[in-house]
């Protein structure tokens, strides 16, 4: 090989590397310095949490548009650990309370209106990945009663609440970690669903340069009225 062709050669490997670099050093600086850490998980208003009588929660709730919901996954993207949450305030639904206990309930989030802070990776959501074209809502649906009998105290009480979820027109069985309190008259439901795409037909993007885990959580925080009050 002549000298020539060593030198192109050698410089050619040196602005590889030299990319490498810079895309590396790149996004390392967009995710631990440019961009904004991920908002916490969605949770209840400290504030609130005046308790209620099981009689004053009889009868049907309706989700208000103070409600939140949305997705929560972690990614590689270019080597750095990232998280990413997608998040909506077009939620509707009920829950109706009879007998002390939360006996139907229904969540319906509006998937076309989910937003994070990339309107490429929005795209994505959207297109391939969530197809909401066709797809344009997720519902969770309650399958057992949940006592409400403990929020009569002061405090926020934590149950596990089963019931279905669909997403992409596939339905699973799930549970949903949840807190609830009563605030002011309304009713504050916060909780997460975890969730592995697989199991609903997703497939997670991996192109390469970013890789999105297989698993990741449903976030919600529901502020709820009761009808005719």
């Amino acid at each position: 090989m002549s000298t020539r062709m060593r030198r192109l050669l050698l410089f050619g490997l040196g602005g590889l590397v030299t990319l490498a670099i810079l895309v590396v050093g790149g996004t390392y600086l967009y995710v631990n310095v440019i961009s904004d850490d991920a908002p916490a998980p969605l949770a209840l208003d400290e504030s609130g949490g005046g308790g209620a009588s099981v009689a004053d929660l009889e009868g049907t709730w309706t989700i208000t548009h103070d409600s939140e919901a949305g997705y929560r996954v972690d990614e590689v993207l270019n080597g750095q650990d990232n998280t990413v949450v997608g998040r909506t305030n077009d939620v509707s639904g009920q829950i109706t309370v009879a007998d002390g206990a939360a006996t139907d309930a229904e969540v319906v989030v509006d998937m076309t209106t989910v937003t994070t802070d990339s309107g490429s990776r929005d795209s994505q959501f959207r297109g391939p990945i969530m197809l909401t074209d066709e797809f344009p809502t997720a519902t969770f649906r309650l399958t057992e009663p949940v006592s409400v009998a403990d929020m009569s105290g002061s405090g926020p009480v934590s149950v596990t609440a089963a019931g279905e979820l669909t997403l992409r027109d596939v339905t699973r069985p799930v549970e949903a970690e949840v807190d609830v309190q009563s605030s002011g008259g309304d009713v504050q439901v916060a909780g997460s669903i975890p969730i592995t795409f697989a199991d609903f037909g997703i497939d997670p993007p991996n192109l390469g340069f970013v890789r999105v885990e297989n698993s990741g959580v449903v976030e919600f925080l529901l502020t709820l009225e009761q009808d005719g009050t």
